[in-house]
């Protein structure tokens, strides 16, 4: 077993070639919700950051709510003598004050520090962590490998100078210790192919503990693992997919255990040879829009309205943005630089397109598709055929009033639909799209604004497969 403990700019680990496309999630992952529009630490919103897989230490957490570890389990078919590489990546938050120099040559800490193009005002700043590992299968089948690491406390003083070239004040950056474990273990499965189960465990192992019991988030953030995600990789072999596994491993797959992380095959499409395990759930080979110009860090982004929304900000505001964070300012500069024909690119793409000559061909010559024509007519439509307004589940009718219990499937990504498994629901109607796909638009029992949801025509809809029929009873 080898094992590499470098920072941002440590050692290239022998699996970086196999990581750098799902690398380029992993960091969006990494900085998700960093610093949120409108980029200034004054923000509200800027003042609750830190939300997605934030690991803090085993004394704050069960009083609070939060974890202190998450688990990864997931199939793979290893080949041969495999070795598997691991990457485990998170931020470290490190406490910024601002301090104004004086006549006398000595320091006072001020609420904010004025320069030309920019305000300097207290900020947590996030510095990126990575713990490398490389490991043979072998050496994990029947024991457990083990990896304690830490990252010691520090303080860095950074002198901030005029335009001038004179010293006016500056900035103090406290880090606190950190503790933790990365523990690995595979088991094999009973059935006819060569399949294990992997467990990877990130665990916060800090001793802090709070002297006031009343301690906030503030004091437990310096000490946790922030964002924290596992980045998994095989020499010789595959991952399963844990949202669309082969017919034959769905039962193993549906008896793994992921806790405050999610496992999705990562890299180049079509590859299964890299796992990105990320608190935000994703889908299977998430890439970066190409069009985007680089990073904003607003949680679920959308590139364009937040481009025009920070190029409009005022001179001031834009100031502030400087001052809060580097990562702040490299945002505005971005949406103060970037030429139209980007911005333009950034309003949408086409990804696609399919031919339909082929199936098209054996059709009447009128229904072919031209130019200039609607790819559906609505008065052209067979508006005298009956739609049907039941459909068929586990052979029973199922209409407008019937019970039915949600099963939401692996394929949804909406965390908020998976809180409603095993919930009963009543059906409001059966709806039909232009595709032949049906849908059944339910209201959930027990919710107080199912009323409200009648009057709106605001539903929630799940497909057939994704219900049972409910028992017969009272709701």
């Amino acid at each position: 077993m080898t094992t590499t403990a470098p920072g941002p700019a440590g050692a290239v680990g022998a699996a970086d070639s196999r990581f750098a496309t799902a690398r380029q999630v992993a960091d969006a992952v990494l900085f998700e919700g960093y610093v949120l529009y409108p980029y200034r630490a004054s923000a509200a919103k800027n003042r609750m950051r830190w939300q997605f897989g934030v690991l803090v230490p085993p004394a704050w957490a069960p009083a609070h709510g939060e974890h202190s570890f998450q688990r990864t389990e997931i199939l793979l078919e290893p080949r041969g003598a495999a070795t598997l590489h691991v990457e485990l990546r998170f931020l470290h938050a490190q406490r910024r004050t601002v301090q104004r120099a004086r006549a006398d040559g000595s320091f006072e800490e001020v609420a904010e520090l004025q320069l030309t193009d920019r305000v300097l005002v207290p900020w947590d700043e996030g510095t990126e962590e990575r713990i490398e590992l490389s490991v043979a299968l072998a050496e994990l089948t029947g024991t457990e490998a083990v990896l304690p690491f830490d990252r010691p406390a520090r303080e860095e003083v950074e002198p901030v100078l005029d335009s001038d070239g004179r010293t006016v004040g500056r900035l103090v950056r406290r880090t606190e210790r950190i503790d933790g474990l990365l523990r690995l273990r595979t088991a094999e499965l009973e059935g006819p192919y060569r399949v294990s189960k992997l467990t990877a465990v990130v665990e916060n192992t800090s001793p802090w503990s709070p002297a006031d019991p009343s301690a906030t988030r503030e004091e437990a953030l310096p000490r946790s693992l922030v964002a924290a995600h596992l980045l998994l990789a095989l020499d010789s072999g595959s991952f399963l997919s844990m949202t669309d596994p082969p017919e034959w491993a769905k039962g193993a797959v549906a008896r793994c255990e992921n806790r405050h992380t999610w496992p999705v095959l990562a890299g180049q499409p079509g590859s299964t040879d890299v796992v990105l395990s990320s608190p935000i759930i994703l889908e299977d080979h998430p890439a970066i829009a190409p069009e985007s110009a680089g990073a904003m860090y607003d949680a679920t982004e959308i590139d364009e309205i937040l481009a025009l929304r920070t190029a409009a900000l005022t001179d001031q505001e834009k100031r502030e943005a400087r001052g809060t964070d580097p990562r702040a300012a490299a945002v505005i500069e971005l949406a103060d630089s970037m030429p139209p024909e980007v911005l333009e690119r950034l309003h949408g793409a086409v990804r696609g397109l399919r031919d339909i000559t082929g199936e098209a061909a054996s059709q009447d010559a009128d229904a072919l598709f031209r130019p200039g024509t609607p790819w559906w007519d609505p008065a052209g439509a067979d508006s005298a055929a009956p739609v049907p307004e039941h459909v068929t589940v586990d052979g029973v009718r199922v209409g407008a009033g019937s019970r039915v219990v949600l099963r939401p499937g692996l394929r949804r990504t909406d965390a908020q639909d998976l809180f409603l498994q095993g919930r009963t629901a009543r059906v409001e109607a059966v709806l039909h799209d232009v595709d032949g796909g049906v849908h059944l638009a339910v209201t959930v029992e027990g919710d107080p604004g199912a009323d409200i949801r009648r009057e709106q025509g605001r539903f929630l809809y799940f497909q057939p497969d994704e219900v049972t029929v409910a028992p017969e009873g009272p709701a």
